[in-house]
């Protein structure tokens, strides 16, 4: 039995090859999907209220900087955060995760476009192949899409300060910025698990929904960060960082923070990226390889396991609320789970573009016809 097990019982290359190993490099860090039924309705409408002003900060930044160059970044970042995500791998305790992509979203395409990008994946995944729940779309966008991004971006700015783009201290900023953000979006996870059975509990006193306290759910998400996830994140996103400044310097003044008289050499190039973005597509089975569940992401059949002796009822009845076409990245009639795994990836993805693209020619059309 893992150690969350037990706790939760007791209640306590080439230039190109480089952007491959990097990426599969990112794919150890942990996740922080909320399935439905964990988060009660009080709690889910509290976060998608405080999610929306950010997506709408969003959409007018997305307008003010819509052009040929933003909007293949903002796709590509969209995809590869919706990709990677689909990578689960094994982590000490008998748990899986997957990375997010929040960091290098923010740094590249600025927190309120990153973000963006970051929560049209999630909602994609939510809506399509069940990952991540319905009800809890507000809280998954608000923990990986509001709060990752915009810590990863203070922290980058204050650590990287002034400097030129191709300057260290800029691949160090992005790596303490990957460690802060993802330790930052671990914590406010747990806390939102464990504020749940602190306020929401049925007649006999157990919770209706996450039956994980604050001593339990914040020890499982903070330790696997701060010790294995977060520092991937980080070392990966400074790695990417400094091959850009060596190959691909243009993408680093997307955003429109570079320092003052800053000038990028060379042009910007969406090749390789979208190359290796295909590359990740036809890796994706590879994430059907890790055995057991995402800490936090357990279905009610699991709880038995768990050595609960009970499953939280809001739960139970709020777990089957939205039944996705593609639930868990499965196509049934291909009859082959590798096949149906590609299949889904390349689909989402096309969703995803589909839908970045669409956004953006409606914000661009209100652009220019607004006087």
């Amino acid at each position: 039995m893992s150690t969350w097990m037990v706790a939760l019982r007791r209640g306590g290359w080439t230039r190109l090859g480089v952007v491959y190993g990097l990426i599969a490099a990112w794919l150890a860090t942990t996740a922080m999907h909320i399935p439905d039924g964990y988060l009660s309705p009080i709690t889910a409408v509290i976060l998608y209220a405080l999610v929306i002003p950010f997506w709408y900060r969003g959409l007018q930044a997305l307008r003010k900087q819509v052009n040929a160059r933003s909007v293949p970044m903002m796709a590509l970042m969209a995809s590869f955060s919706f990709i990677i995500m689909m990578f689960n791998v094994p982590l000490p305790g008998g748990t899986t995760g997957h990375a997010v992509g929040a960091t290098l979203a923010a740094i590249l395409l600025g927190p309120d476009i990153g973000g963006l990008a970051v929560s049209i994946a999630l909602i994609i995944q939510a809506l399509f192949f069940g990952d991540g729940g319905i009800t809890a779309i507000g809280a998954n966008c608000f923990n990986m899409g509001v709060v990752m991004p915009y810590v990863a971006w203070w922290v980058y700015q204050a650590v990287g300060g002034n400097t030129p783009l191709t300057a260290s201290r800029r691949v160090a900023a992005a790596a303490v910025a990957g460690w802060v953000a993802m330790t930052a979006g671990a914590l406010i996870t747990a806390i939102e698990f464990g504020v749940q059975p602190m306020f929401f509990t049925a007649a006999d006193g157990t919770p209706l929904y996450a039956p994980y306290p604050l001593d339990v759910a914040i020890p499982a998400m903070i330790f696997p960060h701060m010790l294995v996830a977060s520092v991937i994140e980080g070392a990966v996103t400074a790695l990417v960082i400094a091959y850009l400044q060596r190959s691909n310097q243009a993408a680093l003044q997307l955003n429109g923070a570079a320092p003052t008289g800053a000038a990028a050499t060379g042009g910007l190039s969406y090749r390789a990226l979208w190359i290796g973005l295909a590359a990740l597509i036809v890796a994706a089975p590879l994430g059907l390889l890790a055995p057991g569940t995402a800490w936090g992401e357990w279905g009610s059949d699991e709880f038995a396991d768990l050595g609960l002796s009970y499953v939280p009822t809001g739960l139970a009845q709020l777990e089957g609320v939205w039944g996705a076409p593609m639930a868990d990245y499965e196509i049934g009639f291909l009859g082959n789970a590798s096949a149906g795994y590609v299949l889904s990836a390349v689909l989402g993805i096309a969703i995803v573009v589909g839908l970045v693209w669409l956004l953006t020619a409606v914000l661009a059309r209100r652009q220019t016809t607004t006087p």
